[in-house]
């Protein structure tokens, strides 16, 4: 049988925090040492903390004033804190960071009038303490239906317990943004929770059935089980290497194993080891099954198999016993110390726990060696890390070392910041170079700055090599260009941030872009980028897929680029039209601009495609509405409109009686008179009055006339004159005659 362990299993980061504060506040043995409450829900790791010194207490009361107080990595309350402070007791705080950044923003919405809602279990510690920061205002809710309960309120917060499932979070979020006016959420799920349960998630979905290890108390471990039996795998949740049972590994093949985050590394080996062991087992049980032997010859070799077992078991189970009993003897001596003593006492009591037998001390102390892995760290060394603190001009990182390791704030970039927050935090996994393993005070120093330079130099020459674009962030202007952060600084000149010239660089400055390589040198630290290469070929890319697409009377938008005296380049995608000054209207156009500046978004029809020689030529006039469509209907013949000169011709003049629209004033027509030249009547740019002779709307000619305008208003003028005549209301004049012929005829 195949044992596979998930790839994210055992001790977080926060954990293996709280276990090196626990023992080396252990090692300095100057007073009682106490835990409130178990300090990670594994009794086989309480046990050896117990053996070292450190009692496990229910309340504040219980410790000796004087003494130190260490507060589990599942945080506490601000009541629990002040009522350490009054009994004098020191406080070792072990609250691990996201729980910490938990409880301040919960704090903060509360005491800004906010109702802060918490996703998790109302009875776990680290809810329990979460709330208690909010002054007990909090509303704590387990899922979406208890969510939905909850009444609609003008504003509200919502965080989780950090061990709760990311879906689960999300279904609580999608159900209160009905319920709140305006909801801030905060996503505070430890990252590494996150990736426990992904990476469980995943390997059960690949088995035949899960090992889940932890605590029974665990809610993390209990979660992951959870997990793995939605994935529809038989799971088992075990404490240890003694609970398996043989029958779980029955017709398995292949078995998956995973831990949550209070368990360590030797109990998790300890269940993989006796896992492989009961699958030979079960594997040799069943090989003599099909062996189709006689009934006598199974008895005879199910002894033989038996025998081999416990001969097998034996060491591990001589081992275990010494284990039993030397954390039998420490645990009797630590309850034996936490029992009632009287204050006076408290210190020898302490005494007796911590340092009754040294030589037994510190063995229990190499056992925990195994609880809590170490690394050894060598400077240049570049490693992974999770930012547990991020302060005003620091960042601490857990990289796994016996301490966490100081990024000073000029190490955290190439680019000057003001802040760390700008750059990283809490809770981000990042790689760090080691510059110092111990400075003169002892403390771990490292860079972010030096290992993402290392990181970039590699992947920099990477994309030289195969021509691909890199991503980075444009710091400052500087002399000539930019200056662009790709984990190093390198320099964009200005002639190549665009295809065409930049008169403001200033307006990049913040932005992400794409750059190609095209100089590298890392001895002289000279990285020259080409934004301009990229811009260009993804020009080129747009062009050929524009002109393999384009259809002949398709009608596209596209944007004014450059006007010319002859018409205007339009880009229709990354490809450039031209839209010819005689497409542009239905009328004479003398010049582009009379109808289009530069900028200007218009929709055209594709006139004509030329693939071989990549041109393509544009209307505009095509996509208007053509205003001879309807001529007849505006002019009728006979009737008199106003219209303006705009060309003579020795012929006559021509007018335009709307733009689009221009008919001829023969020569003939223009006076009663003989006229040797058109301008000896009119001139361009004047207004006359035409009537309209004939109209032609398929050959587009309109005939007109200012002569017979003339001779209209004459007639109406000798009319007015005669005897007899009369004026109508709307001014025109009749005669005696024909109202009479009117009053006959009706």
């Amino acid at each position: 049988m195949q044992v596979r362990r998930a790839a994210k299993a055992g001790f977080c980061f926060g954990v293996k925090r709280a276990l090196n504060l626990a023992l080396q506040t252990a090692r300095e043995r100057d007073g009682p040492v106490y835990c409130l409450g178990p300090l990670i829900h594994n009794p086989q790791v309480m046990e050896k903390l117990v053996a070292v010194g450190i009692q496990e207490i229910a309340g504040v009361e219980e410790a000796c004033p004087g003494g130190k107080l260490i507060i589990r990595s599942h945080g506490v309350g601000p009541g629990v804190l002040a009522a350490a402070r009054e009994r004098d007791l020191k406080v070792v705080d072990a609250t691990c960071p996201f729980v910490g950044r938990a409880q301040k923003l919960a704090h903060s919405e509360a005491t800004g009038g906010t109702l802060v809602v918490v996703v998790g279990d109302k009875n776990h510690p680290e809810v329990q303490g979460i709330v208690d920061w909010t002054g007990g205002r909090a509303v704590v809710v387990e899922g979406p239906g208890e969510a939905q309960k909850l009444p609609a309120v003008p504003q509200m917060a919502v965080l989780a317990q950090t061990t709760q499932p990311l879906a689960n979070f999300q279904a609580v979020v999608d159900v209160l943004q009905q319920k709140a006016g305006q909801l801030k959420v905060y996503n505070t799920i430890c990252h590494a929770t996150g990736a426990r349960q992904q990476a469980a998630l995943e390997l059960a979905r690949e088995v035949d059935m899960m090992v889940v290890v932890g605590g029974a108390a665990s809610a993390n471990t209990r979660k992951l089980a959870t997990l793995c039996r939605q994935a529809g795998v038989p799971t088992y949740q075990v404490e240890t290497a003694r609970e398996l049972d043989p029958a779980w590994f029955r017709g398995v093949k292949v078995a998956g194993l995973t831990a949550g985050a209070s368990t360590p590394d030797w109990i998790i080996e300890e269940v993989e080891r006796r896992m492989k062991e009961l699958g030979e087992m079960v594997a040799v049980e069943e090989s003599i099954k099909d062996t189709n032997v006689d009934g006598e010859e199974r008895q005879q070799v199910a002894p033989s198999g038996a025998a081999g077992e416990t001969a097998g078991e034996a060491p591990h189970a001589a081992q275990d016993t010494t284990g039993d009993k030397n954390d039998e003897a420490a645990s009797a001596v630590a309850r034996e110390a936490a029992q009632g003593i009287p204050a006076a006492d408290c210190t020898t009591g302490a005494a007796a726990s911590t340092g009754g037998n040294a030589a037994e001390t510190a063995s229990v102390e190499d056992g925990m060696k195994e609880a809590v892995e170490v690394k050894s760290l060598r400077p240049g060394q570049i490693v992974k890390g999770v930012v547990v603190q991020v302060g005003p001009d620091e960042v601490l990182v857990d990289v796994g070392a016996k301490s966490e390791g100081i990024i000073p704030l000029r190490e955290l970039s190439c680019y000057n910041v003001s802040s760390p927050a700008e750059v990283v935090k809490v809770g981000d996994e990042i790689e760090v170079a080691v510059i110092k393993a111990e400075d003169n005070e002892g403390r771990l120093i490292l860079s972010k700055e030096r290992a993402d330079a290392e990181r970039a130099w590699v992947k920099l020459n990477e994309h030289l090599e195969n021509g691909e674009p890199v991503e980075g962030t444009v710091r400052e202007v500087v002399k000539g260009g930019l200056l662009v952060d790709v984990g190093l600084r390198a320099f964009l000149p200005a002639s190549l941030v665009e295809r065409g010239y930049v008169e403001d660089l200033g307006k990049y400055v913040g932005e992400t872009v794409r750059a190609k390589v095209i100089e590298l040198n890392r001895g002289k630290r000279k990285v020259i980028l080409s934004r301009k290469a990229v811009l260009e070929e993804e020009a080129v890319r747009r062009r050929k897929e524009m002109l393999e697409s384009l259809q002949e009377g398709q009608v596209v938008r596209g944007v004014v680029r450059r006007l010319t005296s002859f018409g205007a380049f339009v880009d229709i995608g990354g490809v450039d039209g031209l839209l010819h000054i005689s497409e542009m209207a239905w009328y004479r156009v003398n010049h582009p601009s009379e109808v289009v500046n530069v900028g200007d978004e218009v929709d055209v029809m594709v006139l004509r495609v030329d693939r071989e020689n990549e041109k393509i030529s544009l209307g505009l006039r095509q996509v208007l509405p053509n205003p001879w469509d309807n001529v007849e209907e505006k002019y009728p013949v006979g009737s008199i409109v106003r219209a303006k000169v705009v060309r003579l011709a020795p012929f006559g003049a021509f007018v335009q009686l709307e733009p689009g629209v221009e008919g001829l004033v023969h020569i003939s027509h223009l006076a009663d008179r003989h006229v040797a030249t058109p301008d000896e009547v009119v001139q361009e740019g004047d207004e006359v009055e035409v009537k309209v002779l004939s109209v032609d709307r398929a050959e587009k000619r309109i005939r007109l006339s200012i002569r017979e305008v003339n001779r209209e208003r004459e007639r109406e003028s000798r009319r007015a004159k005669e005897p007899g005549h009369q004026h109508t209301d709307n001014g025109a004049s009749v005669t005696i005659g024909e109202v009479v012929g009117d009053l006959f005829e009706k």
